[in-house]
């Protein structure tokens, strides 16, 4: 059994705010081979209270008792302010708040006085080798987390990260990594094992509203969770994007922990720009030796496992069987 902490910025519930991390959080509480230890929420997606109220709701409707920690406000060094006009005032803007007329909001809870970070590297380090860290949220967390606790490099098991964009021709830079450029590098660079999930393979996935009817059949609480959140997102994703349906980038990290086959993967060594500019938060791989390396400095950290391509039929076959599981 896989031992898990789930950093996350989840937003079912919330008009206008991406819900696949709800999606993640339940194929985990659904596998048997995962053993999910501890839920942190880090500010990107939803600000970070809003995002802990929203995992702490999940659980106690499924009835689950998972520690929930809330992590931090604000990046490292990246002002908030645009980007939390940008994710929380979008639907506004578009007059589109209206598909979450129906979805009830989560509740609102007290969290505890302990911080995500401590909450992640104590967890950690007091169990070298045995932990792997999911972070499908800005990094803010994680690099404090690294920071406090110096061992927690070599101590986690594996960080599988969800974020970074190459070379898709309509971004720059992906939220997750451009919300916190200083703690994606860091994070990086740490020397720890490290997947990385960007968006150049999680934008191969897609969930249409045919394949949420089936995943609405099986009548379990996650089930329920899952169909009642994603209904309007995939409406506003369809009417924003142009897409058939949604995105689903968080659960393919959970996904490829169950099932390596879901997607292929090469090495390469992953860096982020901190430059100020419009390439900032930007990210880059390359393979060692380069055939050319003036004026490039030797890399940092080591390398990184990029998934790269995904088999999206394989993975909402299994995010279907694992709902299915669990009554």
């Amino acid at each position: 059994m896989k031992r898990l902490i789930i950093d996350c910025d989840p937003g079912n519930g919330i008009a206008g705010a991406n819900v696949d991390d709800g999606l993640a959080l339940a194929l985990a509480l659904a596998a048997p081979e995962l053993s999910l230890e501890l839920v942190t929420t880090v500010a990107g997606n939803t600000p970070s209270a809003v995002g802990y109220n929203v995992a702490q709701d999940l659980m106690a409707r499924v009835g689950r008792t998972i520690p929930v920690v809330q992590g931090s406000t604000q990046a490292l060094q990246e002002p908030d302010a645009p980007w939390r006009d940008a994710l929380d005032n979008s639907v506004h803007k578009r007059q589109l708040a209206h598909l979450w007329q129906d979805v009830r909001a989560p509740q609102a809870f007290q969290p505890p006085a302990l911080h995500a970070a401590d909450a992640i590297g104590q967890l950690i380090c007091a169990n070298p080798g045995d932990i792997t860290l999911v972070a499908i949220g800005p990094l803010t967390n994680v690099a404090l987390a690294l920071q406090r606790y110096p061992a927690m490099a070599t101590a986690v098991s594996q960080i599988v990260i969800m974020g970074g964009v190459f070379a898709l021709d309509d971004y720059i830079k992906d939220t997750n990594f451009g919300f916190d450029p200083e703690a994606a590098h860091q994070v990086l660079t740490s020397g720890a094992n490290i997947i990385l999930v960007p968006l150049d393979v999680t934008t191969q996935t897609l969930m249409t509203h045919t394949d949420l009817d089936l995943i609405a059949s099986l009548g379990t609480p996650l089930a329920e969770f899952i169909c009642e959140t994603f209904r309007p997102w995939i409406d506003y994703s369809m009417t924003t994007r142009g897409l058939a349906g949604c995105w689903i980038h968080d659960a393919l990290v959970i996904a490829w922990l169950l099932d390596s086959g879901v997607a292929t993967a090469t090495e390469f060594f992953v860096e982020v720009e901190l430059r100020e500019g419009r390439t900032r938060g930007k990210t880059w791989r390359y393979k060692q030796p380069l055939r050319l390396d003036v004026g490039i400095e030797v890399a940092v950290g080591k390398p990184v496992k990029v998934l790269q391509t995904v088999d999206n039929g394989r993975l909402l076959g299994l995010i279907e069987r694992y709902l299915d599981r669990v009554q």
